[in-house]
């Protein structure tokens, strides 16, 4: 797969403004973040997949626990505007606050937030990529959660930008894999209530 810096689609039909261009993450930046590694990250990449089969321009958020079991997660499509991480930030954290309740309250995150974001193009770092990252480091700490991940998904293969690790199956147009590869939802918690409820429509996904 290749490697370095691409220009942004985005960013090279709409000029970038100084603040939007403020509210994203250089590759060495997010590098330099401490964000934690996956152990399986294609056991992630390949789950998220067949659960929501994504074409490009969509992003798919999920929230995994200490064992990096999915507890959550919901797709949506990116809107044609300029990629600015404010607009990505809202959009995450909107859909977060939807499946799944916050951590605010823990003195230190235990779940955390990985991003998957199909789209044109090769694996190489965008403008809007780093969009992206600003968004979900963002969202993250607004919903008490760690923030994880940014994994790419391209006709190429998937690629955790940061990492250097990545792998040409699942890609943007292949069929998904068997879902036994992928996470079973979890158990659905015993006690009732509002998250209960929350959770019991995100296992649903």
């Amino acid at each position: 797969m290749t490697l370095g810096i691409a220009p942004s689609s985005a960013s090279l039909s709409t000029p970038t403004s100084a603040a939007s261009a403020n509210r994203l993450l250089e590759p060495a930046e997010w590098a330099s973040a401490g964000i934690p590694l996956l152990r399986s990250p294609r056991e992630v990449v390949s789950g998220l997949h067949a659960r929501h089969r994504p074409k490009p321009a969509t992003a798919i958020v999920a929230v995994l626990d200490p064992d990096e079991r999915l507890l959550a997660s919901a797709s949506f499509t990116r809107r044609q505007a300029q990629a600015d991480g404010w607009m990505f930030r809202n959009a995450l954290l909107s859909q977060l606050r939807r499946v799944i309740p916050h951590d605010l309250r823990r003195r230190t995150p235990v779940r955390t937030a990985v991003l998957l974001y199909c789209r044109e193009g090769d694996g190489r770092w965008t403008e809007e990529d780093g969009a992206w990252m600003w968004g979900l480091r963002d969202a993250c700490t607004l919903h008490g959660l760690r923030c994880g991940a940014y994994i790419t998904l391209t006709r190429d293969g998937w690629q955790v930008l940061g990492e250097g690790r990545g792998g040409r199956r699942p890609h943007a147009d292949s069929e998904p894999e068997p879902f036994a590869l992928s996470e079973a939802p979890p158990p659905l918690p015993r006690t009732g209530g509002a998250a209960s409820e929350v959770l019991r429509r995100a296992a649903a996904r």
